[in-house]
């Protein structure tokens, strides 16, 4: 199994430089989130653009919305992206945004988002796998559809912590990326998508279970503070947020423990410019990659 670590990119003004010095650094990806309402580049549109200017950088999305989207349309997309630059593509896709007010950019029947994400997710696997896909569903009916040229893997993960989306990771997907949640936690969601997994009658590879963490070198913003706060009512924001680089070392290194082998390591708060922080990330992080079970 291979411990990677990624850093997650935001609207910082050296945006287009820190993406070459991340290449030139041997950072293993970047990760780019779904921020309508704010400066955030589309993350479909900034990895097309990071992985133009690379050759061995990998990309994701962190997390990506996916009822409300055209399945086939995502498809496409994704499949584009893997044609262009194969085996450095990462689709992480999530329930609903994180920023409430962006909901409505991504419509579903009320009560109804979880069942359209699962029918959004399988005809998405269908279009990636098969020649011609005609489905009739009770969100979506296509009539001999395809996708070209198809992957010939495409790995899709799932984000979230909701018992709810964990089994839908095991029920449907190729790993797990979470957050906000405690080594001991993250543990209890692995064997939860493992056992999900089991039921459906599939499995889910060792190493395709990550999290996403926030890294508060000057204190915890009170924006995420709360954010911990609301999706952990119990537990010391502290707890999930490190303060330090030697705290992300000690919770990276706790979360290997727990069986997560994948990382997305992103400023807790505004950054303008990244560059010093992936310089800090190569020198304090990047050290912590490694194969586990090598000697």
């Amino acid at each position: 199994m291979k411990v990677r670590i990624g850093v997650g990119l935001g609207p910082h003004d050296d945006f287009i430089e820190a993406i070459d010095h991340a290449e030139q650094l041997g950072i293993d990806s970047l990760w780019f989130s779904e921020v309508v309402f704010g400066e955030h580049a589309d993350p479909f549109i900034a990895m097309a653009y990071a992985l133009s200017r690379t050759t061995k950088l990998k990309v994701g999305t962190g997390v990506a919305v996916l009822p409300g989207r055209s399945p086939v349309l995502v498809a496409k997309q994704v499949a584009t992206l893997a044609a262009l630059a194969p085996k450095r593509v990462l689709p992480v896709f999530g329930l609903r945004p994180a920023r409430t007010p962006e909901r409505q950019v991504f419509p579903a029947p009320r009560g109804e988002r979880g069942a359209l994400f699962d029918e959004t997710m399988v005809v998405v696997r269908q279009l990636l796998t098969q020649e011609s896909v005609t489905f009739q569903g009770r969100f979506h009916t296509l009539d001999n559809a395809s996708v070209r040229p198809r992957p010939k893997r495409m790995d899709i993960w799932l984000g979230g912590s909701a018992r709810a989306g964990l089994e839908r990771t095991g029920r449907l997907a190729d790993g797990w990326l979470g957050s906000f949640l405690t080594p001991g936690q993250a543990l209890l969601a692995r064997r939860t998508v493992e056992a999900a997994a089991r039921e459906a009658g599939r499995e889910i590879e060792a190493d395709h279970y990550g999290i996403s963490i926030a890294l508060a070198e000057d204190g915890i913003p009170p924006a995420l503070a709360q954010a911990a706060r609301s999706r952990q009512p119990n537990i010391d924001p502290a707890e999930v947020v490190p303060g330090s680089w030697e705290a992300a070392q000690d919770l990276i290194e706790r979360y290997i423990e727990a069986g997560l082998t994948k990382f997305v390591i992103r400023p807790a708060g505004e950054v303008r410019t990244i560059r010093p922080f992936l310089d800090d990330f190569a020198a304090k992080l990047k050290p912590l990659e490694r194969n586990l079970g090598e000697p």
